[in-house]
C-alpha cells in the first residue's frame, strides 16, 4: 500500500513486479551494497551519480519507479532529486531491500559487506567514544564528539549525509570494474515509443 509520502511496502512492491514490464526497480545504493544482495531486477543507480545524471535518468523511465536503499532514507532522496527534474510516479520502498525480503521477494545475495547505514553508526559511534574518552586527557578532543554530534543532527534535520557520501567513496565500498555514468544509464530500460 502506498501514502502521500509516496512510500511504498514491501507487498506491494511484490505485486507490481509481477508485471515487471510497468516497474522498474532503482537500487540507490553503493555497487558494493548491490552486490551483497539486491532485488532481482533492479538496476543499480548509484544516489552519487543520480545526483549528477537526474535528468538522463528521467529521460529513459517511463512507468512506475521504485526506489530503493537499505532503509529508505537514501531512497528518499533520490526521490526528491527526481521529482524535482520533474519526475513522478516515483515510489520508495519502505524498510529498503531488508524488508522486501522479509516479505518473500526475489533477492540476490553475494558476498557479504555492510551496509552503508551501519558503517555511518560504528563510525559516528566510535569518533564520539574516542573523542569523549580522549578528552579525559586531552580536553579539546571533546570537539570531535561535539562535531559528529553537530554533523548527525544536521543531516537528520536535512535528509542528507556527510559521512555517508565520504565513506560511500572508500575502496570498501567499490567493486572492480567500478560503472562509470555512461554503463550505468545504459542498463536502464529506455522509454517506450508514444
Amino acid at each position: 500500500m502506498t501514502n502521500a509520502n509516496h512510500h511504498v511496502d514491501a507487498a506491494t512492491v511484490r505485486g507490481w513486479l509481477d508485471h515487471a514490464d510497468t516497474v522498474t526497480v532503482i537500487d540507490v545504493r553503493t555497487p558494493a551494497e548491490f552486490d551483497t544482495a539486491h532485488i532481482r531486477g533492479s538496476y543499480n543507480v548509484p544516489l552519487r551519480l543520480l545526483d549528477e545524471h537526474a535528468d538522463q535518468v528521467h529521460a529513459r523511465l517511463d512507468h512506475h519507479v521504485v526506489l530503493v536503499c537499505q532503509s529508505g532514507l537514501r531512497a528518499a532522496e533520490a526521490r526528491q532529486r527526481l521529482a524535482a527534474n520533474g519526475m513522478d510516479d516515483l515510489h520508495v520502498l519502505d524498510g529498503g531491500v531488508p524488508a522486501y525480503a522479509a516479505a518473500g521477494g526475489n533477492v540476490v545475495y553475494g558476498r557479504r559487506r555492510w551496509s552503508l547505514d551501519r558503517q555511518i553508526r560504528l563510525t559516528a559511534g566510535l569518533l564520539v567514544l574516542l573523542g569523549t574518552l580522549a578528552s579525559l586527557w586531552v580536553p579539546w578532543t571533546l570537539a570531535v564528539a561535539v562535531t559528529v554530534g553537530a554533523g548527525l543532527t544536521y543531516a537528520g534535520l536535512t535528509d542528507s549525509c556527510l559521512m555517508g557520501r565520504m565513506l560511500s567513496k572508500l575502496p570498501y565500498n567499490q567493486r572492480s570494474g567500478e560503472p562509470t555514468a555512461d554503463t550505468i544509464l545504459a542498463q536502464l530500460p529506455a522509454k517506450k515509443p508514444a
